[in-house]
């Protein structure tokens, strides 16, 4: 036991030693382990969560120990680790511990050295992280800690280019370009002509190790014809009626299960209609978003490339990633019109801002039904906070007597 551990402390200090983009969170470091509950670092497959926690750690005495090793699990002997930690990380202040759901019974182990005071960093696969018993044995002990691709802002750092300077404009053009259709996967970023094949086989990973297979999901065929339908319909309402008769599923009860299950290991969002309602909000349909636009432009069946959608799903990332959260802080919403708003921001009980995306304002038309549906919605709401993020047009105008301010989507 304590030679894997040891053997692990090189592996750890290798991972360290190497160069690493920070990433831009709203969450501060120093707090979040200042806090003594757990820290539970979730989100997609392969998005950096364990060098988001090394980086979170640096410089600190911590121990660490990684599940993801077979000579680990077979060895395993609780009291055995937990000396062997001592003697190879003497008096450590906190615990690190990578893809720790592959321990039988990690959840009963982690409560147990909660309550005796350990000050626990875990990450692991989202979808038994993020899973009901989680929330179940661990209830108000642990933080959450949300990690996505990375954003545009951070590709910018990353590729040392910043939109600020003029010299650097049009390489930021390009680079904003290139996110936009190619998104944010950190492996991706440095090889973007890997993104294809790189994207179309993690996908198929998740929908076979972290839906498939966690959920004991039968007919694969009709899971995966689903994933590659929301996916080719991103940005659009759906419902589970609709799906069913559309794909020709079993029912409209196992098409919702379906739904469900690719949204937990956070590949497919659904983004509720407002109505102050919480009945008609329930029945209408929801719009569907993907974690990040790389997997439409590599696995989607898209006729024709689809600036709008792909500018719009872009923009729902980084709002989650601002810490909104669909249904409760974040909708779209349709006027008494029937003028669509892509997203409503929630504060409290308060409406909060009115979001409209739309890649290219230049046509009188688009420019006269986008304002005009804010305008609607602006009023039916009593909001006044009204933004459209295009992708490279910027003015401050007043539209009907209301002030919108049109925004670039690097400037947001």
């Amino acid at each position: 036991m304590k030679t894997t551990i040891l053997n692990q402390r090189v592996e750890r200090d290798e991972l360290m030693s190497r160069p690493y983009q920070q990433r831009h969170t709203r969450y501060d470091a120093d707090e979040l382990l200042q806090n003594p509950l757990i820290k539970l670092i979730t989100g997609p497959r392969r998005v950096g969560k364990s060098v988001f926690a090394l980086l979170m750690l640096q410089g600190k005495n911590f121990a660490y120990l990684n599940f993801d090793d077979n000579q680990l699990l077979e060895k395993w002997n609780e009291d055995l680790a937990m000396s062997a930690l001592e003697d190879v990380y003497p008096g450590y202040d906190f615990m690190l511990l990578d893809e720790v759901q592959n321990l039988p019974g990690w959840d009963l182990w982690v409560s147990k050295l909660y309550r005796r005071g350990k000050n626990l960093v875990i990450t692991g696969s989202n979808a038994n992280m993020l899973s009901r018993e989680m929330a179940t044995v661990l209830t108000g002990r642990y933080l959450q800690i949300e990690m996505l691709p990375f954003s545009l802002e951070e590709t910018m750092t990353w590729k040392n280019v910043n939109p600020q300077l003029e010299e650097q404009a049009a390489q930021a053009v390009t680079l904003a370009d290139d996110y936009m259709r190619n998104g944010g996967y950190p492996e991706t970023i440095p090889a973007r002509s890997i993104t294809k094949s790189y994207l179309s086989t993690l996908f198929d990973s998740i929908l076979l190790k972290d839906v498939a297979k966690r959920h004991k999901v039968r007919n694969t065929t009709d899971l995966y014809n689903l994933a590659t339908y929301l996916l080719s319909n991103f940005c659009n309402p759906i419902s589970a009626n609709d799906l069913a008769g559309e794909l020709g599923l079993s029912s409209v009860a196992t098409t919702k299960k379906f739904c469900d299950y690719l949204a937990e290991p956070y590949l497919f969002f659904y983004l509720p209609r407002f109505n102050n309602k919480l009945k008609l909000m329930t029945k209408a349909p929801k719009k569907v978003y993907v974690v990040d636009n790389g997997f439409v432009q590599s696995t989607a069946f898209n006729l024709s490339e689809n600036l709008g959608r792909l500018l719009e799903n872009q923009v729902f990332v980084e709002l989650l990633r601002r810490g909104y959260i669909p249904g409760k802080t974040l909708f779209y919403y349709r006027t008494r019109n029937d003028k669509e708003i892509d997203f409503v921001t929630r504060k409290g009980s308060k409406v909060e801002q009115l979001i409209q995306v739309c890649y290219d304002m230049s046509s009188e038309k688009t420019r006269k039904r986008e304002l005009d549906a804010l305008v609607e919605a602006a009023e039916e709401l009593h909001c006044d906070n009204l933004l459209v993020i295009t992708n490279s047009q910027e003015e401050k105008i007043e539209w009907k007597g209301k002030r919108i301010y049109i925004l670039k989507v690097s400037k947001y």
